[in-house]
């Protein structure tokens, strides 16, 4: 039971969204009764808490406090909570973790499911987003943990843990080049490339062999999807410069081969893993980070 009344569920949303409408669909609740609590609230408060505009809702100076306020509350509701879990052991207890999308398959959720089947009264809230927002939820303690890759130096960012992963050519199974320990990117010279391009982390590094190796001009296909890489490589299409984690799925399912580059401009990406300095973590954060550090020095080897 959250101790947060209806009336914040329902502010909150109309100013996440700017629109008693969008809240409505969002809360599914009529917008009539969203417009109702908001103005009981204003005529308690004395204060208007939305300026009416053609456009939408808009937070007033007042509004936008209250609107600090109670994302602060819960916050520190939720840190309370965390206290209470480890009072209570690991009878209950949640744990919310962001992740970049080339960890959405295979260990990760496999290490997940472990752990929930161990302790089944956890439960997770795991978010898919880019290494910016995760660095962005970390350091605003929005999340108990996140895994991203290039970590810039940042004072709301600790790292806990981190494993170098290669930077590499992916291509189909049996291919002539498959059986080489590694590979300078020359090598690929004469095979049609599948250049992954922005927002793929790995495409910095990607354009720059392929601007010191001159090779932009071999046919080629430009893609911005990781599994639609996987996919044109494994059909046969080409060979594609990508890191060991966006090819770990096929590669565990014998469904591609990897070979590594050699030299310095093949520079490993770091898949970190990130919490906020100083952050009082639950019991139950501290069993699934442990679980994950053990995994990342296994992807290490």
């Amino acid at each position: 039971m959250s101790p947060f009344s209806r009336f914040s569920q329902y502010f909150t949303e109309v100013a996440r969204t700017g629109s008693l409408r969008k809240a409505a669909e969002v809360l599914h609740v009529s917008a009539s009764a969203i417009n109702r609590q908001i103005l009981q609230a204003e005529q308690t408060l004395e204060t208007p808490l939305f300026e009416r505009l053609p456009t939408g809702l808009k937070l007033t100076s007042a509004g936008e406090i209250l609107f600090d306020d109670i994302r602060r509350w819960r916050k520190e509701f939720s840190r309370t909570k965390e206290r209470f879990d480890e009072i209570q052991g690991l009878r209950r207890g949640h744990v919310t973790i962001s992740m970049i999308a080339a960890l959405s398959e295979g260990m990760v959720a496999e290490l997940i499911a472990e752990v929930g089947a161990e302790h089944p009264y956890l439960t997770f809230d795991i978010r898919i987003e880019d290494s910016r927002n995760i660095s962005e939820q970390v350091s605003s303690a929005e999340v108990d943990f996140g895994l991203l890759l290039d970590p810039v130096e940042h004072t709301g960012l600790e790292v806990r843990a981190f494993a170098e992963l290669p930077i590499g050519i992916a291509m189909p199974v049996g291919h002539e080049l498959s059986q080489q320990e590694s590979l300078s990117f020359s090598d690929i010279a004469s095979y049609r490339q599948i250049i992954p391009s922005e927002p793929l982390m790995v495409n910095a590094r990607a354009r720059l062999l392929y601007n010191r190796y001159q090779l932009l001009e071999t046919p080629s296909i430009v893609c911005n999807d990781v599994r639609m890489m996987r996919e044109l490589i494994r059909k046969g299409a080409g060979v594609g410069v990508l890191s060991l984690l966006d090819v770990l799925p096929d590669l565990q399912e014998k469904r591609l081969t990897f070979v590594p580059l050699q030299g310095r401009t093949a520079k490993p990406l770091t898949l970190a893993l990130c919490v906020a300095p100083r952050r009082q973590l639950s019991r139950a954060a501290q069993i699934v980070i442990q679980k994950v550090i053990v995994l990342m020095e296994r992807l290490s080897q």
